[in-house]
């Protein structure tokens, strides 16, 4: 080869070099775009195809590797497997290849993946329940073999509410593990906590990057709770004994859960400041089903409008189904929407559903004007903490930056002059509908120089902390101190240090956030179920200013806190009654709730304007848990009896089958009116004709003496005629279960809104008393078109 042509040859070689190094360049950059444009979709198969987990596996990578065309693509898309109490996987997918595999005969449903966001001791003393020390009496219930599981933002294990110190073993029926993590290993469980699990895959889907504590700041990439909520509800639900607990100085008592020696098992699936997705929670669902939990607490859930329950884009109604059928009782919260109606969420019937009270315990904080009048607001800010004593005090308006922006008003950030701020207390007030709290004004009070602030609200529960001396009043006390600073040359004021006054103010009240049924979805279907505690609540909280240490006591708000009281008592419920079923839990909850107050009326509910609470608000009523041990009579529902109700909602038997249950069904011709017969501990009658009468069938069983006796008492809806048949209900050795009739007719002429009613079985000489809430409501026409 001579020396011209060797150039060529050479010069050809580089040429062909290059272009290999440009096309796999041009190939790894198309690659990363097409991954780019996926996002996570979860493939939902049903219920288990076969009867072990793995074989379940190897049916859904078999499903990935026909459509991607190889096991490396499958197993570079798969994120989660699910096959322990349904069958799915949750895969990155573009598009077009998720409609793909929505067109696989194996295949039911193929959704993308969502965000959810999260919806806190004397608590426990004033619904009834008194574990006075670490050494209770043998008898007292304490949720003793029991495994509460917690889905929500993991744990702070070094707290001392999850010592284990006097716990009982571990139950022969936990499956989990304990999974290790960023600053979270072994020894972080204990005979409290017995497991723990994270999942964060679908939540890393949706914010497309990685997810470290660079990303996500006082996060852990393992169970440990860098948010708070899950340690909160988890001490709440079942924390064990802690002395001497408090929030800088207030509510201090012993801390203890409701089912303190119950278990816990944790499953982290909210990330951040609470973003839980399809993926992760359905995940945590299909693990929890497998390691054998007994009650699941859930402070999660979608907003209106909802989906149906057979639509995958409800996890917690899908996930739920699945556990209820394993004989998993699952407690949701109701939302934090409140008061408007028909915002509830957790609809399914198969869900016990909380919504939010509060407690007989307060804050309040004296305000002292320079005139010496004292007036009073409340908080569980450190007021006292700079002990200014008398400073000014005026009100924002006079001090806006911009005179003509009403944003200062109720103290928006940079609404303020800073130097007519500086040193002063400042009045800021709400507006009705302000989405401004006192906290994020305290802020811009703050920054504007102030040393505190007078926050004037309309009535709303829950009390925040401060970063300066904070008070929260009313609009009539907002009111006396602004006709004062315009009266005086020079205002002053002072503001005190909050006490702690427990059994003056009238109690349990439906706090104002707390989400109202109807269900938007399944009016018939009474929600929420049931209120406990869910305002100003203290539990366990991570530490604030270290990575480590046991962590401390704080005060949160929300249906988030009411949900875990509940599961407290359903797992207190549970070590007695270890063969009830989770709807036999779900009645004896509903049928023995109280409907009172501590002054002897009825519940009222906050909003704009106070009622009296009703179904809507409260469901059965406030729980009681020591008559919920014993409740006397129960209404028990079956999964068949649930499958029956969704055909009476119109889904065909093979979506139902498919979907939630390998139950082989045949829906037939049910008319939509069957589905009022579900055996619910409530009735709820949406469209009552004023000329036709509505006929509801129950069944109860005994599980209290053998030889007893009930008699029915009525009351009856406004308007409207209601029957019961039999009216005597008589139980022996041979009758344990015996059905009634109730059959409704509407006096009225006009079309109406919701009535409400209850019907009790009372025992003949006994103390048991069964009481069902009622809804109806009474149409005189289907639409506008027929008036």
């Amino acid at each position: 080869m001579n020396s011209r042509n060797w150039k060529c040859t050479k010069k050809n070689h580089v040429l062909v070099v290059l272009a290999l190094f440009f096309f796999q360049h041009y190939l790894h950059v198309s690659f990363k775009l097409v991954e780019a444009k996926s996002n996570v979709y979860i493939v939902y198969l049903g219920g288990k195809k076969h009867g072990e987990p793995e074989a379940n596996k190897k049916t859904q990578h078999k499903l990935l590797v026909n459509l991607l065309g190889s096991k490396k693509d499958a197993k570079r898309s798969i994120v989660y497997s699910y096959r322990h109490g349904f069958s799915g996987f949750a895969a990155r997918l573009t598009e077009s290849e998720a409609e793909s595999m929505a067109e696989f005969p194996e295949v039911i449903q193929v959704i993308p993946n969502r965000i959810h966001k999260l919806h806190t001791t004397r608590s426990w003393e004033f619904i009834g329940i008194r574990h006075n020390s670490r050494k209770n009496d043998l008898t007292e219930n304490t949720g003793k073999g029991t495994i509460i599981g917690l889905i929500d933002t993991g744990v702070w294990p070094e707290s001392e509410s999850f010592n284990d110190e006097g716990m009982p073993p571990i139950p022969s029926h936990w499956r989990g593990v304990c999974q290790q993590g960023d600053e979270f290993n072994q020894t972080n469980c204990n005979k409290k906590i017995i497991g723990a699990r994270w999942f964060m895959k679908g939540f890393m889907a949706e914010i497309k990057k990685p997810v470290n504590r660079t990303h996500i700041k006082g996060e852990y990439l393992s169970p440990r709770d860098g948010n708070g909520h899950g340690t909160h509800t988890a001490s709440t639900a079942a924390g064990y004994f802690v002395k001497q607990a408090s929030y800088k100085g207030l509510a201090a008592g012993l801390a203890r859960g409701g089912a303190p020696l119950a278990h816990l098992a944790i499953y982290k699936a909210c990330w951040g400041s609470g973003r839980c997705t399809n993926a992760d929670l359905l995940k945590a669902f299909d693990k929890a089903i497998h390691d054998g939990v007994d009650v699941l607490s859930i402070s999660v859930g979608n907003e209106v409008p909802l989906f149906s329950y057979v639509d995958l884009r409800d996890t917690i109604a899908i996930g739920s189904f699945h556990a209820a059928s394993k004989g998993i009782t699952v407690v949701s919260s109701a939302g934090n929407s409140g008061p408007t109606s028909q915002t509830i969420s957790n609809t399914a019937p198969w869900l016990i559903t909380v919504a939010a009270t509060t407690i007989d315990r307060a804050f309040p904080t004296v305000v002292t004007l320079g005139n010496n009048q004292t007036l009073w607001g409340q908080s569980i800010g450190d007021t006292g903490r700079h002990n200014h004593g008398f400073v000014g005090i005026t009100y924002s308006e006079r001090i806006a930056d911009d005179s003509t922006d009403a944003s200062s008003k109720d103290c928006e950030l940079g609404s303020l002059n800073a130097t007519l701020a500086a040193g002063k207390i400042v009045l800021c007030f709400s507006d009705l509908y302000d989405q401004q709290d006192i906290a994020s004004a305290a802020t811009a009070v703050k920054e504007a120089g102030g040393v505190g602030i007078i926050f004037a609200q309309s009535h709303s529960d829950g009390l925040q902390s401060c970063d300066i001396p904070c008070v929260k009043v009313d609009f009539e006390v907002g009111t006396q101190i602004i006709s004062y600073i315009r009266r005086a040359r020079s205002p002053t004021a002072m503001l005190s240090s909050p006490n702690t006054v427990i059994g003056k103010w009238t109690s349990p009240r439906v706090a104002t956030f707390s989400s109202r049924g109807p269900s938007s979805l399944t009016p018939a279907v009474l929600k929420p179920d049931i209120a406990a505690p869910g305002v100003d609540i203290l539990a366990a909280f991570p530490p604030i200013d270290s990575k480590s240490g046991k962590g401390y006591y704080t005060m949160l708000s929300g249906t988030s806190m009411a949900c875990p009281h509940v599961a407290g008592i359903a797992a207190l419920i549970k070590s007695l009654h270890r063969n009830w079923s989770p709807a036999a839990i779900r009645s004896a909850l509903v049928t023995t709730a109280s409907q009172t107050g501590t002054d002897g009326s009825n519940i009222s509910a906050g909003g704009p304007n106070r009622k009296a609470a009703d179904p809507f608000d409260i469901g059965g009523g406030q729980v009681n848990p020591i008559r919920a041990m014993d409740p006397g009579l129960i209404y028990d529902i079956s999964t068949e009896d649930y499958v029956e109700y969704l055909c009476s909602l119109g889904y065909r038997a093979s979506t139902i089958i498919t979907r939630l249950t390998e139950i082989e069904i045949t829906c037939g011709s049910q008319k939509r009116q069957a589905g009022l017969n579900l055996n619910l501990p409530s009735i709820t009658i949406p469209n009552l004709k004023s000329t036709t009468p509505v006929t509801v069938r129950r069944t109860v069983t005994n599980v209290g003496e053998v030889d007893s006796v009930y008699e029915a008492v009525v009351e009856a809806p406004g308007g409207v005629v209601m029957r019961v048949e039999p009216q005597v209900l008589r139980f022996d050795t041979i009758t344990e279960t015996v059905s009634f009739e109730v059959t409704f007719l509407s006096g009225q002429r006009v079309h109406g809104d919701y009535k409400f009613g209850s019907l009790t079985w009372v025992e003949v000489d006994g103390n048991h008393r069964v009481r069902s809430p009622v809804a109806v409501r009474v149409l005189r026409f289907d639409s506008y078109a027929d008036v």
